[in-house]
């Protein structure tokens, strides 16, 4: 599951940059089968606890298995967001995203692989880088925004494209929530240490 959502982001990221309309219709379809996934996930990790009864870390990894697989369906469903968006703009021959854009996809590529290798090896290290990088990611979105609309304000031809452009660059900013999420999730697992809103709950 988690290897189909990491081609579904580079797929709907290439399908934007290049134009590509079948990319994204496939990338689309694909998600049929990530759903497919996340109810056959849950159903074995049901199974596994009625069965097995597990304690202790066993226990919180099978939990944490559960809400993993949530994120990498919602993060699915985020790259058919960007699909969808790219043959909506199908027929604006001008469209092109920005380099933040691009960046910003390559990003969050990279957040959520490496999310999946700090749980695939119970790297708590790894999965702190992360969720370091998060923060990079909301830099890049508000100055991606903040683009866009001085682009549309420029020219009000430009309004319709810079719609669909905000939107991917907030579709792209959920993606890496999800992806930290993730990592906070292999936190916990290795360290037992709940770090979710750290920041919220020491405020």
């Amino acid at each position: 599951m988690a290897g189909r959502v990491e081609e579904m982001i580079a797929n709907s990221a290439k399908a934007l940059s290049d134009r590509d309309l079948d990319l994204a219709r496939r990338t689309i379809d694909l998600d049929k089968q990530v759903n497919r996934d996340e109810v056959e996930t849950d159903e074995l990790c049901i199974v596994i606890v009625a069965r097995r009864q597990p304690m202790a870390s066993d226990l919180r990894m099978v939990t944490l298995c559960m809400k993993m697989v949530t994120d990498l369906e919602r993060i699915g469903d985020l790259a058919v967001n960007i699909c969808e968006r790219v043959l909506d703009m199908r027929m604006d021959p001008d469209y092109r995203p920005s380099d933040g854009l691009v960046e910003m996809a390559n990003l969050v590529q990279i957040m959520v692989r490496d999310a999946i290798d700090s749980f695939v090896h119970r790297n708590a290290e790894k999965a702190r880088e992360v969720i370091a990088r998060d923060d990079q990611v909301d830099e890049i979105y508000h100055n991606t925004f903040r683009y866009y609309v001085e682009n549309m304000r420029q020219d009000p031809n430009n309004v319709e494209r810079g719609i669909h452009m905000i939107s991917v660059s907030k579709v792209l900013e959920r993606m890496a929530d999800h992806a930290t999420n993730l990592a906070e999730q292999v936190v916990f697992m290795v360290d037992g240490t709940d770090i979710r809103h750290a920041g919220k709950l020491q405020g």
